[in-house]
């Protein structure tokens, strides 16, 4: 019995030891599929595209693309709209970007990257027509694909959002969150952004990276390549290799969230821009600005209301109005008959007719 003891110690001791070694290997192999260098000379990822590094420049460059920073914006309203159909649709190809596919549809950063797109179609492009809610759908996933943008879905639609101006999505900064979204049109949205994380492309759009509205001109919509206009909103490329789809290669990350908010700041700037469509108080002067036509003397406004002089339309009742006018006729009537020429018979003295028989 003690010797049967004994044999099985050495035994246990040897399994100990190789199950420590087997681990030593196996943490070893996993590290060298991390080292790129390591990776190649075992042959791992050969078919895998070498990463892109993009330069800070460039990346600068794409972070000054938002129309929420104002100083971005050359024009608004209807000279933006005639401006930008001036602009000419680039004869670069439109290549249809790859499907993306985000499986997993029952875990947390499935539900939390489908709300993050959700928000995006909806705050986007709600009343857009179903192409262009596509079209904005596949902006964020041609986003997450290329290295000038984080690789996750949330990442794309809240990226700058925690600054004070200039957030890549205008509806994570400028207070849009604050208001509830109408249910029959977040269901749309839903499953607009349901379908593409199953794969669906909006090929119409390419490998499009930016959009804005019709009614505003950024200086850098004159920088990049225009694709299509889809509803009120112009779709455009990045030039040169960066716009290119071989381009589009960054693995997702498989990780998602969405960044916490400061909902004082973001209420802050929804009262601020409420604000201002609040109607400036008149400052002191005419209404309506002389014209060169006008003939009056310097001193009279000629017929032009002065809003800021307590002015008052003042219109009698018709009781009194009509009996300054009786008034008025009556005195007219004495002023006539004390006129008359002596000799000549008055109104109220008819002189006789006699009628010939």
């Amino acid at each position: 019995m003690q010797r049967t003891r004994a044999h099985a110690a050495p035994v246990r001791a040897r399994r100990a030891m190789m199950a420590a070694l087997g681990g030593v290997v196996l943490l070893g192999l996993v590290a060298c599929t991390q080292v790129p260098g390591l990776r190649s000379i075992f042959g791992l990822g050969a078919n895998e595209p070498a990463p892109v590094i993009v330069p800070a420049e460039q990346l600068r460059e794409v972070e000054a693309m938002t129309v929420d920073d104002k100083s971005q914006i050359l024009v608004e309203g209807s000279e933006a709209e005639q401006r930008n159909a001036a602009i000419a649709v680039s004869g670069l190809p439109v290549e249809s970007a790859a499907s993306f596919v985000l499986h997993g549809t029952s875990g947390a950063a499935y539900r939390t990257a489908l709300k993050c797109m959700t928000q995006a179609v909806y705050y986007e492009a709600a009343r857009e027509p179903l192409e262009g809610r596509r079209a904005v759908a596949q902006v964020v996933l041609n986003r997450v694909r290329h290295p000038a943008y984080p690789n996750s879905v949330c990442g794309v639609v809240y990226e700058g959002s925690q600054r004070t101006t200039g957030c890549q999505f205008s509806f994570t900064c400028d207070g849009a969150l604050l208001r509830a979204p109408m249910a029959s049109l977040w269901a749309e949205a839903q499953e607009v952004a349901r379908e593409a994380l199953a794969g669906r492309v909006e090929a119409s759009v390419g490998t499009a990276t930016n959009y804005h509205a019709d009614y505003v001109l950024p200086k850098w919509a004159f920088t990049l390549a225009k694709i299509d206009k889809i509803g009120r909103h112009i779709f455009y490329r990045l030039h040169g290799k960066w716009g290119q789809r071989a381009l589009f290669t960054s693995a997702y990350s498989g990780v998602e969230r969405i960044p916490a908010l400061d909902y004082e700041g973001l209420r802050a700037r929804l009262l601020a821009a409420s604000q201002q469509l609040v109607e400036p108080a008149p400052a002191p002067g005419l209404t309506v600005p002389p014209a060169v036509t006008d003939r009056h003397a310097a001193n009279d406004v000629g017929g032009r209301i002065d809003t800021t002089k307590q002015w008052r339309l003042s219109i009698p009742d018709p009781v009194s109005a009509s009996s300054k006018y009786q008034s008025a006729i009556a005195a007219s009537t004495l002023a006539q008959s004390q006129a008359v020429e002596p000799g000549m018979e008055t109104a109220s003295a008819p002189s006789r007719i006699v009628l010939a028989r």
